[in-house]
């Protein structure tokens, strides 16, 4: 069957591509992924799948960092003149842009989940002829969304693999879910789609990333890990203003709360455990230089080995944070805009999905165990899977860039899709025709 797969892969590969393209001329970013996820809801309904979307998929509750209710409505306006199906974005309103296709079997089986994330980033694209989406008319017409970490190729390969698995139906056994998920930049999407229940029936799960960190096809790492559990934190400190020179003890500083906060957030202990991380990347504040400050934004993040480490930190920070405003009289507001679990991939389904890839004559070289020390929110999928007996991997597959991930003129090469699209199809029928 593994032939017949990559029969299948060459055949479809023109509208994979042509599907990538797509999708990274309307980039849109987090939680506004209305255009993206409704054509992705489209095609999986068109193949015969379930498929779920909105408030089906997403908790609001655990939703992190959305946009304004007006910032929203702009880019639904937007996404509707821009071809979505009004159908779904009416589904994905207030930011619920989530969407999981399913396809239950003929014979029982376990129950395997694929998840791709949708989103862009925050930028600007580069306007030039030496950048290929720009030269062959592919570039973002969204300005200020930009796909500059290759989630375009991700959903693309995700549809690729809907289609080819549908072909392949009669042949499975158990479950398929596929998970398009949005907001993975800034890790604000996955925690809202993991509590709602998206994966607690889930067996087998794998995650997949294009070119992250190594950029050469035929490159290819099975069982990734050492993801760093991270909390992502906006402060905002009120204060009182006042003359700072005619009744400067009427004022309560919000900028110097801010600051005292700042340095001791520096002298948290590390723990003892494994490595524990935290760095305050924005301290603004005040209104002039004759003025007792009275408001100061802080953005911030925990990081850790675990997430019980990041915990740790993160209720550290939280108790200094508060203090810091009680000394100085101000009040304190926090928001969690983002965060991730920590995890590493099972070895055992790593090495399943290796011998898949080998059988397939897929890549030429195998990377071990490549431990990645950032954060990705794929590990809420993984940690909940894992907690309730299951085994999630995560896979990154090599290839040439034209530029670093999260770069303005950030471009992959298009040969990684079909061979991604082809190893996660041979996984499903390597797992859906006889659980191992």
């Amino acid at each position: 069957m593994e032939g017949k797969i990559k029969d299948l892969v060459k055949k479809i590969e023109a509208k994979t591509i042509e599907r990538r393209r797509d999708f990274h001329k309307y980039a849109e970013v987090a939680w506004t992924e209305f255009r993206t996820a409704a054509k992705v809801a489209d095609v999986l309904q068109e193949l015969g799948y379930e498929v779920l979307a909105g408030d089906d998929v997403i908790a609001p509750e655990a939703m992190m960092g959305v946009p304004e209710p007006e910032k929203l409505e702009r880019h639904v306006k937007r996404a509707l003149a821009q071809g979505a199906n009004p159908k779904w974005v009416e589904k994905m309103k207030g930011g619920k842009t989530g969407v999981v296709g399913i396809m239950d079997f003929q014979k029982p089986g376990p129950t395997l989940a694929f998840r791709f994330d949708m989103d862009a980033n925050d930028a600007i694209e580069a306007e030039e002829e030496e950048h290929r989406p720009y030269r062959e008319n592919f570039a973002s017409v969204n300005k200020g969304a930009m796909h500059a970490c290759g989630h375009d190729g991700h959903t693309a390969i995700g549809l690729a693999v809907a289609e080819i698995l549908t072909t392949l139906k009669d042949q499975l056994a158990g479950k398929i879910k596929l998970i398009f998920q949005p907001a993975e930049e800034g890790v604000r999407g996955a925690k809202a789609m993991m509590v709602k229940g998206v994966v607690d029936d889930v067996d087998y799960l794998v995650g997949l990333h294009l070119g992250f960190a190594f950029n050469e096809l035929g490159k290819i790492s099975c069982d990734a890990g050492g993801f760093l559990a991270t909390t992502k934190l906006d402060v905002t400190f009120t204060g009182h203003p006042a003359h700072a020179g005619g009744a400067p003890e009427t004022g309560r500083n919000a900028l110097l709360a801010a600051s005292t906060a700042l340095v001791n957030l520096y002298a948290i202990s590390r723990h003892s455990q494994g490595p524990s991380r935290i760095n305050v990347g924005i301290l603004e504040g005040g209104t002039g230089r004759n003025v007792i400050p009275a408001r100061a934004v802080m953005k911030l993040e925990t990081r850790g080995a675990t997430s019980t480490i990041n915990e740790y930190m993160y209720n550290e920070a939280i108790r200094i944070i508060k203090a810091a405003g009680d000394m100085h009289g101000v009040k304190v507001k926090i928001a969690e805009t983002g965060g991730a679990a920590g995890a590493n991939s099972n070895p055992e389904l790593g090495e399943r999905i290796k011998l898949v890839a080998q059988r397939m004559e897929l890549f030429e070289e195998y990377i071990p165990a490549k431990n990645l020390g950032g954060s990705e929110d794929v590990t809420y999928f993984m940690e909940r899977v894992q907690q309730k007996g299951g085994m999630a991997a995560y896979v990154i597959v090599g290839t040439e860039l034209a530029a670093g991930h999260h770069d303005f003129r950030f471009d992959f090469n298009e040969e990684a899709l079909s061979k991604s699209v082809a190893l996660l199809s041979g996984v499903a029928v390597d797992i859906l025709t006889g659980e191992k």
